[in-house]
């Protein structure tokens, strides 16, 4: 039949074709039959289902009456985000390196499935594992991923887990070394090496690895550790080191080197460290040892003033649109100085705002009635707001037995040293071991030192690795090692983005898979029984093409099962 509107606006049917009746054998292959498993049976068999108020024809599946008004729709629970960290998981094989490492306890406890969930945890909403114990592996998807459903993860079993891992630290970083050159075919030719801390909020310890030290997240009243961290110019990971909080940056570069030396054997390899990590003696000794080991590192500003004669002499080099570098060659050493535009305007831009903040508040202070002790406390947080523009101000301050007025407290600009922080505004000075290396190659790989402080941003922002509230060693280096896991499934997924949508990040996609849900729909039958049909959300139009754009697709829809439903109730 079909439906044809006529000139009065009204519904007109009107037969096609007809093929006749249908047997009873044809209308039995034409009901919708599912396969459901039968928890009380345990086994999988088909089943068709039919509202109550409809008699079930002779078939030979099984026909279950189910009672549609009375349907329910519980535990929503976020499915996509941790489909795609299983996902990724898949794609560094690290089943492969784990599965024969961690077994099952003698109470059944998978031990690789545990890992999985605290990986994916602190790559989609990281947190303590209290937390992940007692909410979030309840409201995620990760016991339909893992297969078990309805189980609870005991706290013991995140902490016992974790005290299994740091066994094989060097053996996974030899793997994903192989894993990257599979995935990406990564070159490790260069490498990157800094260091950061973390810190803890927590009282301060007898002993162990936390100390109080130079805190480079501005947290100087907690005490931290030291993670020193090597990575390729892609912000690939190849190893890390947890090192006491109040370890010396110049003190961890000749252990480092003799420990990848150790894990990767020796190779023509050039390291890129910032300026405050090798001291004088350590580029000797690298450039002593036979074969030499090359280096390419920032030189502090004051060496500048030593070389700034002979540079003048020289001529620019232009190896970008706006760098510009000088070469000069002393000692066995190649000093590059580099000018860029960019940096130029930054710069200039942020010191002018701060002498002018500055300037405007010291006129303030003129033009106040203060005692000289009250000047001196406002002039202390005036500097530390200024920085080092407070060094282009020459500020005079009465003495002890003077008062405070125009004539005793003055301030004045120091033209010598403007002129010269005029003058190296853009600039910056790097030395290397390979003279015969091209300029424009050496900027490209110091300016890739970019990359190591992007990792140790997700590492903080995105997978919230501080603060720590561990008491051991051994738990916080786990913790640690968790982290380092989870970085690795995040720059998996900011790889594959690079080159097949390079305007999202890792975390904007995990936010935006994080809304594909996972529901339990429930449906009672005429027989005391209970149909549940597990099901995640659709995809919207944005998840499918983000899905395309990835080269990914959704799994089927998990099958449903048949239970008492007194049984689940209780459950």
């Amino acid at each position: 039949m079909e439906n044809r509107r006529g000139v009065s606006q009204r519904v007109v049917q009107r037969q096609v074709l007809y093929l006749g009746e249908i047997n009873d054998s044809q209308k039995a292959a034409w009901c919708r039959c599912i396969e459901v498993f039968d928890e009380p049976g345990g086994q999988w068999h088909q089943v068709m289902l039919f509202s109550e108020d409809r008699e079930a024809p002779d078939l030979a599946q099984e026909a279950v009456h189910v009672r549609l008004y009375e349907l329910k729709v519980l535990r929503p629970r976020q499915w996509g985000a941790c489909w795609l960290s299983s996902v990724l998981w898949e794609q560094l094989r690290l089943d492969d390196f784990w599965r024969g490492r961690l077994g099952v306890s003698r109470e059944g406890t998978d031990w690789l499935d545990i890992l999985k969930t605290l990986v994916s945890y602190r790559l989609i909403s990281p947190g303590s594992e209290w937390r992940l114990h007692r909410e979030w592996y309840l409201r995620s998807g990760m016991a339909d991923l893992l297969g078990r459903q309805g189980e609870a993860i005991e706290l013991q079993s995140l902490y016992r887990c974790q005290d299994k891992l740091l066994a094989h630290k060097q053996d996974l970083f030899s793997y994903l070394q192989k894993r990257w050159q599979d995935l990406f075919q990564a070159e490790f030719e260069v490498l990157l090496y800094d260091l950061t801390s973390t810190y803890f909020e927590c009282d301060p310890p007898a002993s162990g690895k936390r100390r109080f030290g130079y805190s480079r997240d501005k947290r100087p009243d907690c005490v931290q550790v030291i993670i020193a961290l090597v990575v390729t110019p892609d912000g690939l990971p190849l190893a890390y080191e947890v090192m006491q909080g109040n370890t010396s940056e110049k003190t961890t570069l000749k252990a480092f080197l003799k420990k990848i030396e150790e894990q990767y054997g020796r190779a023509q390899r050039i390291w890129v460290m910032d300026r405050g990590i090798p001291t004088e003696e350590q580029l000797r000794e690298m450039r002593e040892v036979d074969p030499p080991v090359a280096y390419l590192v920032g030189t502090p500003r004051g060496r500048l003033s030593k070389l700034e004669k002979p540079f003048l002499e020289l001529p620019w080099a232009k190896v970008k649109e706006s760098v510009e570098v000088k070469l000069l060659a002393q000692e066995g050493e190649l000093y590059i100085l580099a000018r860029s535009q960019g940096r130029w305007q930054k710069e200039r831009a942020m010191r002018r705002r701060r002498l002018k903040s500055l300037w405007k508040r010291l006129q303030e202070l003129q033009g106040q009635q203060l005692e000289r002790d009250q000047l001196l406390l406002k002039l202390g947080a005036a500097k530390a707001e200024a920085g080092r523009a407070y060094g282009l101000v020459e500020v005079q301050v009465p003495k002890p037995e003077q008062p405070v007025n125009a004539e005793t407290f003055t301030f004045r600009w120091r033209k010598d040293k403007l002129r010269q922080a005029l003058r190296r505004e853009g600039r910056y000075l790097l030395r290397s071991n390979l003279p015969a290396e091209d300029p424009a190659r050496l900027w490209q790989h110091y300016v890739q030192l970019t990359e190591i402080e992007a990792v140790f941003r997700a590492l903080k922002s995105d997978l919230a690795i501080r603060p720590l509230y561990h008491q051991k060693d051994s738990r916080i280096e786990a913790h640690i090692f968790v982290s380092f896991l989870a970085y690795c499934l995040y720059i998996t997924l900011g790889q594959r983005l690079r080159t097949l949508a390079p305007g999202l990040t890792p975390r904007a996609v995990l936010e935006k898979m994080s809304a594909i849900q996972m529901v339990d729909v429930w449906v009672p039958t005429t027989d005391g029984r209970l149909l549940i049909l597990p099901r995640y959300t659709q995809p919207e139009k944005d998840h499918q093409m983000l899905l395309h754009q990835l080269h990914l697709q959704l799994p089927s829809q998990p099958s449903p099962r048949i239970v008492a439903q007194r049984a689940e109730t209780v459950a």
